[in-house]
């Protein structure tokens, strides 16, 4: 990678955020990655592409920052001309986090194309970023994979046993996977009640709207949640009258539940 010598511009333009991949300064560099998928900045996937490849910042544990974190920044853009790209930042073994950032990203894009590398990843075993991984494939329907998946409801990590019910409960609406998420709301471990509530938020399911509001998490967790599952059911109404005289109802009463916690924050 070629670095310019000259002094980074400041940060207030997605050309400026672009140029600023290819400065001196790790910290701007990483900076400007994380900018351009906050500001989702369609342009720039050609360059965050390029920043995935990046060999300059790397920690003394042999992580590669600024790719982990353009590779969250196409996740954000949802740029499917960047999945080759992320699907080859899957070999980086020596990566972890890069690894679970790349998968996040392509279960995020939802593009058909990554399927096969990323059912190829369950199929290999050992340690793998499986929380990420499930939710990934359940992102992406594949639920061809589903008997393979069932055996991670018994996975020493709770928020992996979390995702293997979101994957679940997508595939059969069994509401026995649901409730298995919901009791999660009150776990003792705060960043379990938390994954559950954004298991909830990404299931979408108007049931689980008051046990979030119910939940011992912060407000603005609440109110994102509940946002994302109003959005859902909004988009998907019920075409017969009598279940959609129900479905509004409860849309009012999941609004009237964000109004009162806006009052809150």
């Amino acid at each position: 990678m070629s670095a310019t010598s000259s002094p980074p511009q400041p940060i207030a333009s997605p050309e400026a955020a672009i140029a600023a991949l290819k400065c001196d300064d790790n910290q701007i560099r990483y900076y400007a990655a994380w900018w351009l998928g906050k500001h989702q900045v369609k342009s720039a996937y050609p360059a965050l592409c390029e920043a995935l490849e990046d060999e300059d910042y790397r920690t003394a544990q042999g992580g590669y920052p600024l790719r982990r974190q353009a590779a969250r920044a196409l996740g954000q853009l949802k740029a499917s001309e960047a999945v080759e790209a992320l699907v080859e930042a899957l070999a980086c073994e020596g990566d972890p986090q890069l690894k679970e950032a790349a998968i996040q990203a392509l279960g995020a894009i939802a593009d058909p194309r990554a399927v096969t590398p990323l059912v190829a990843l369950l199929d290999r075993g050992g340690e793998q970023p499986y929380e990420a991984l499930i939710e990934a494939l359940a992102s992406l329907q594949v639920w061809s994979v589903s008997e393979r998946i069932e055996t991670f409801l018994s996975h020493p990590s709770e928020r992996v046993q979390c995702a293997t019910a979101r994957y679940l409960f997508l595939k059969t609406k069994d509401s026995h996977y649901l409730q298995r998420i919901i009791a999660n709301l009150d776990h003792e471990n705060p960043y379990l009640r938390w994954a559950a509530a954004f298991d909830l938020g990404a299931i979408a399911h108007v049931e689980a709207a008051q046990a979030i509001v119910e939940a011992k998490v912060a407000n603005s967790l609440k109110l994102l949640n509940l946002k994302r599952i109003l959005e859902a059911a909004l988009k998907h109404s019920p075409e017969d009258p009598e279940a959609m005289a129900s479905h509004r109802q409860k849309c009012r009463v999941l609004m009237k539940a964000i109004d009162n916690l806006l009052i809150q924050v």
